[in-house]
Parts: structure tokens; C-alpha cells; sequence
């Protein structure tokens, strides 16, 4: 069992920091937000006041943070990661950034004396809570290995992508993809019903025939199918809709840097952005399907 500093105790880092104390480790906990250090502390962590005091006698530092500026000044301010914690200990950002910014922050890191990999997240809400998350792994074989246990106490399936940054670099993409699936698989059960069928009816048809993606199995837009999506709960997130945007506009970015096209990705982003821009960011991301009945 490890020692390990854990700091950014949101939607999804809080279930994290839980599941790595049910795991048997000893965890510090530290967030801006004073409410989710409390809870925290109920569930066995140690209550930190700042970086510094989480992680001064951390082996492991997991962070989950909002976006690569809060990654680098956490890791590497002057009263950060780098500064505070023993040296070799491995460094875990489970947060969703810019490949450029996770790659800056490897370098930095192994400049300062640390292991470092870049570790976003697939599942969402629920899966942080119950322990299933994916990992998808950037980093040397070395610092790999040690961060594959600690991962292993948060999610079921854990990938190693390759090198610096290409944890993000599969996010991001997974993430496009995510977004482009549910706003086809919302005009599909649109259609159904416009023409006729019932959303149950369609939803047995196509979830076992060429049309079957997780957006409609595992997420149905369209209430009644799936009893779990937020279809069902009136599109409360789960995965909101400012959530989305910011993993396309981080994939809009890297396809640019990259001269990779993104056509449809670009689609994508722009009908996040409409929504978000009409003031339906905290709405689902399936919420789409709400849009297309005219009912925004």
C-alpha cells in the first residue's frame, strides 16, 4: 500500500480519492473547496490545508484538475508538487488537458526528479464513484509500472497509450468520437419517431444491428431504453454539455497542430458551442436530444 497526496476532489476526483482509501492506501486530500476536504476526511483521508502539506511525505500524487494552467501551477508553482514532495516520487494527472500542456508537464517533472504519466479518464460520474473507470496512460515504462497499481484501485481497465502525452492524445480523440456518436445516434431516434417508432422499439432494433455505438447501449438520449442515462433523470449530468465542448475544443486544437482534418468533429464542436452559448452547459451531453424536439 502506498502514501499518496491526492488533490482536486470534484465530481470525479472525490469517488477516485474514496476508492483509493477503500484500496488500503493512506491518502492526504486537498482542494480549493473546503466541503469536499470534509468529505473526504469522513471517508478516511487526511485533511490537508495546502499542495505542500499533502504531498510532503507522498510516494504517489494524483491529481484531478480542470485544465494544463491548474496542472502546471500545482506540479510546478512555488509552493507545488515539485517543490514539496521526496524526490522520486511518481506523479499521476488523471485531469483531461492539451497533449502540449501534459507534455511540458513530463518534461518538468522529470527535470525536477519525478516519475510522471499522464492518466485521463473514460466512464464518467458513476464509474469514478464505483471503482470502473479507464485510464489511458502516457509515460515512460518505468513510471508506468509503478502508477499501474495505483490506477488499478480506481478503474477496470487500465491502457498504457505510449509516451508523454499520449494518455491525452487518446482522450481527446475518444472523447471526439463520444461527441460525434451522440449527436448521430439523438438524429437517429429523432427520425425513428418522427416516423413512427416508438423509442423502445427502435432501441431493440438497433442496439443489436449496424447502428449499436455506446452513446445509444450504455447512454440512450432518448428516455425509457436505458434506465441509468440522464435521459431518464431529464439530462442532469452525468457528462454536461461544457464538459464536451472543452474536450473538442481540446481536440480542435491538436487535430490543427497536427494538420489532421476533423470535419465532423468540427460539426460537433460547433453544436456543443450553440448549446453551451444559449446557456445549456450544465445540461447533459445527450441533451442534444432535447434540442432536436424543440424542446430547449
Amino acid at each position: 500500500m502506498a502514501k499518496i497526496a491526492f488533490i482536486g476532489l470534484g465530481n470525479m476526483g472525490g469517488g477516485m480519492c474514496a476508492n483509493l482509501i477503500k484500496a488500503g492506501h493512506t491518502v492526504a486530500a486537498f482542494d480549493l473547496n473546503a466541503e469536499a476536504v470534509s468529505l473526504a476526511s469522513s471517508k478516511g483521508a487526511r485533511a490537508a490545508d495546502t499542495v505542500s502539506d499533502a504531498v510532503r511525505d507522498a510516494e504517489v500524487v494524483v491529481s484531478m484538475l480542470p485544465a494544463g494552467k491548474h496542472v502546471l501551477s500545482v506540479y510546478f508553482g512555488a509552493d507545488g508538487v515539485a517543490a514539496n514532495a521526496p524526490k522520486g516520487a511518481v506523479l499521476i494527472d488523471c485531469s483531461t488537458i492539451a497533449v502540449t500542456d501534459a507534455r511540458e508537464a513530463h518534461t518538468k517533472a522529470e527535470a525536477a526528479g519525478f516519475l510522471m504519466v499522464d492518466a485521463p479518464v473514460s466512464g464518467g460520474v458513476a464509474a469514478a464513484e464505483a471503482g470502473t473507470l479507464t485510464f489511458m496512460a502516457g509515460g515512460e515504462e518505468a513510471a508506468f509500472a509503478k502508477a499501474e497499481p495505483i490506477l488499478k484501485g480506481m478503474g477496470k481497465n487500465i491502457f498504457h497509450a505510449g509516451g508523454a502525452g499520449n494518455g491525452q492524445a487518446a482522450k481527446i480523440a475518444n472523447n471526439m468520437l463520444l461527441g460525434i456518436s451522440m449527436i448521430g445516434t439523438c438524429e437517429a431516434f429523432n427520425l425513428a419517431e418522427k416516423l413512427g417508432l416508438d423509442a423502445e422499439t427502435f432501441f431493440k432494433i438497433s442496439s443489436v444491428s449496424s447502428g449499436q455505438c455506446w452513446s445509444m447501449t450504455s447512454y440512450c438520449p432518448a428516455p425509457g431504453p436505458v434506465q441509468t442515462a440522464p435521459s431518464n433523470r431529464d439530462y442532469k449530468p452525468g457528462f454536461a454539455v461544457a464538459m464536451m465542448l472543452k474536450d473538442l475544443h481540446l481536440a480542435a486544437d491538436a487535430a490543427r497542430a497536427a494538420g489532421a482534418e476533423i470535419r465532423v468533429g468540427e460539426l460537433a464542436e460547433s453544436i456543443y458551442q450553440n448549446l453551451s452559448d444559449r446557456g445549456f452547459g450544465g445540461l447533459d451531453f445527450s441533451g442534444v436530444m432535447k434540442d432536436l424536439k424543440g424542446q430547449l
